[in-house]
């Protein structure tokens, strides 16, 4: 049976021989590698005892391959050029090569004002991409540890597996939304002038599903609030809203441009209550892949430029 002369060898070593075959020089090579010329020397004897060859030959003017090295070389440069190729590719990405599904889950919050915005971004990036928005829900974060979400976008969870990686977008600034006639008429209110107007609250499924972020604050003040209405469905909350004198708390997140039959109401608060950070949300391996650094960055540009509408 042939000895097996792949298995016990350094491939570190079969890439200076593969540095040397082409300088025919122990000075260049090691100029080449980075490394002392004896180091070069020490990893020749090594080679040499593993193939039990001379590999190569002093002669006027350098090195010159023996027959065994000039059949190696040929054998290992198609799988060196090949492995060296793959190596690169690794680290290259364009968008415009993508044609596979792009699965990501927006917050309630997130998809209703965000979905145009991002698919015109998205296919002017990526055309040939196929996108998938669907609606974060209670098992989003299981969905990406799966693999089934490639990436998530909500308000920071009080609960996340250690697999789930969590980088902030953007920090968006709470507003109140009523219909064009409501009593109230400020462009601008206290949390007490809230005070006997039912909150349509909007549930970010992991994040408000038991309480109201606006009740919470108007309770911390001793204001007197009533939840008149909740659902993860914007435009049913939209739809409450202009029929009633609810006021929906949302954010300057909210294409208020889009509603003509609503009126956006600023609410005098400290940043601490008013703002609230959105949050992407990734499976841990994927922290430094190149597909999920551009899908962050396109996500963030797309929210931003909503924000500063």
């Amino acid at each position: 049976m042939a000895k097996d002369l792949f298995s016990t060898l350094d491939l570190n070593l079969l890439r200076t021989f593969l540095i040397v075959y082409q300088e025919k020089n122990t000075r260049k090579a090691a100029e080449r590698l980075f490394v002392s010329q004896p180091a070069v020397s020490q990893a020749l004897q090594k080679l040499r005892y593993h193939f039990n060859d001379d590999l190569f030959v002093k002669v006027h003017g350098g090195l010159q391959p023996t027959s065994f090295s000039e059949q190696l070389i040929n054998e290992i440069t198609p799988h060196f050029d090949g492995l060296m190729t793959a190596v690169n590719a690794s680290n290259r990405f364009n968008p415009s090569e993508i044609d596979y599904p792009l699965k990501i889950a927006l917050s309630p919050v997130v998809l209703a004002c965000l979905s145009g915005t991002l698919y015109k971004e998205l296919m002017r990036q990526a055309p040939n991409s196929k996108l998938e928005l669907v609606s974060w829900s209670t098992s989003s974060c299981e969905d990406i540890q799966k693999g089934e979400v490639l990436l998530g976008v909500a308000y920071e969870l009080p609960f996340t597996s250690k697999e789930i990686y969590v980088k902030k977008l953007v920090e968006i600034t709470g507003r109140l939304f009523v219909r064009k006639d409501h009593p109230i008429k400020q462009a601008s209110v206290s949390p007490e002038e809230l005070a006997g107007y039912e909150i349509a609250s909007m549930i970010s499924p992991g994040w408000n599903d038991n309480f109201s972020h606006a009740a919470n604050i108007l309770e911390s003040r001793s204001i007197p609030h009533s939840i008149g209405f909740r659902s993860e469905i914007l435009m049913a909350i939209i739809d409450v809203v202009a029929n009633s004198d609810m006021y929906m708390p949302h954010s300057n997140l909210f294409p208020i441009d889009n509603y003509p039959t609503l009126r956006a109401i600023d609410v005098d608060l400290d940043t601490k209550h008013k703002n609230v950070s959105v949050y992407s949300h990734i499976h841990t391996k994927n922290r430094n892949n190149p597909l999920i650094s551009w899908l962050f960055d396109v996500i963030k540009d797309a929210l931003l430029q909503q924000i500063n509408k």
